[in-house]
């Protein structure tokens, strides 16, 4: 059966046909307007109905960057989009002209899903997906089961408190994962490096066009596969706090797998390398137990379509 995706983002919709064997057959986009909820709810109807029209769709799941409610149907709150105990689901099927179920998911549980699925943890029955952007989103996939928790709002690993009294995170709380974790970490530390260290900065200043404050994270990956010492050091840096952090996951989940997504996955070995030393040097009992492999993400952008068609497939 095929199933609609939709990925919804604070500035633009992607969605797509999926097949059972998670591929997408068609796709479109739609631009939106993070404060315009009802302006959302259109654009997602207005791209469903369009898909609709062409392909056979037995379900359509809605990936959405918030809390989303234990029934899958709304979205208690986000973070950047004007949700607030919104019913999505209802909101949506409303205009849709179709008679499916639309069932809502976590946008970071879904992309998780996808790599369980059909990506980098497909061979795993245990799984831990870090999407590593402008934040740190998490997924948790137990004996073959997407880890929701009793309120659908597990696996918010970015919000674990790492550094007590540590750098203030969006979520009114100090010292959180992803405040050390994220692409926003990483280009903290560059833009603080270039200010701090202008005789090793020259590249990534070079790449900044001479403004400090200008300097974004793809720059200083491009600075690292260069030979940038700097930037391969600040890449390194990031690398280790995944994997530190990685560990103490694993301290509680034992994963099998742990998959990287987001932007920072460009930087290839330059982040995995001292990802997987940092996670094997904080990992208890190491030498004693099967140690978790770290993977980067194959689905890249499609990632939420694609986990959203097959959850609200099932």
């Amino acid at each position: 059966m095929h199933a609609i995706g939709v990925d919804i983002g604070g500035t633009k919709i992607a969605a797509g046909v999926v097949d059972d064997e998670g591929r997408i057959l068609a796709s479109v986009r739609r631009e939106t307007d993070a404060d315009d909820v009802a302006g959302i709810d259109a654009a997602v109807a207005d791209a469903v109905n369009e898909l609709a029209a062409d392909h056979e769709v037995g379900a359509v799941g809605l990936a959405a960057a918030g809390f989303v409610s234990p029934d899958r149907t709304a979205v208690n709150f986000a973070p950047n989009i004007a949700w607030r105990e919104y019913p999505l689901a209802e909101k949506v099927g409303a205009l849709v002209r179709a008679d499916v179920p639309i069932v809502v998911e976590n946008d970071a549980n879904a992309a998780g899903w996808a790599e369980f699925r059909y990506g980098a943890g497909r061979e795993a029955t245990d799984m831990l997906m870090l999407t590593v952007g402008t934040g740190l989103g998490g997924a948790v996939v137990v004996g073959g089961n997407l880890v929701r928790g009793k309120w659908g709002a597990a696996a918010e690993v970015g919000h674990m408190r790492v550094v007590p009294g540590g750098h203030y995170c969006g979520c009114g709380h100090e010292g959180c994962w992803e405040q050390y974790a994220s692409g926003s970490a990483l280009v903290r530390d560059g833009q603080a490096s270039v200010v701090a260290q202008p005789a090793r900065a020259a590249r990534l200043l070079e790449l900044a066009g001479g403004v400090p404050g200008d300097l974004q994270g793809p720059q200083i990956t491009e600075a690292a596969q260069g030979g940038d010492a700097l930037a391969i050091e600040l890449l390194a840096n990031l690398g280790r706090w995944i994997g530190e952090g990685s560990a103490s996951v694993a301290a509680l989940l034992d994963p099998e797998v742990i998959v990287i997504g987001g932007g920072v996955g460009a930087a290839g070995d330059l982040l995995l390398r001292p990802a997987r030393a940092a996670f094997a040097e904080q990992l208890s009992a190491l030498g004693h137990r099967p140690e978790a492999r770290i993977e980067l993400a194959e689905h890249g952008n499609e990632a939420g379509i694609v986990g959203a068609a097959d959850l609200a497939r099932q």
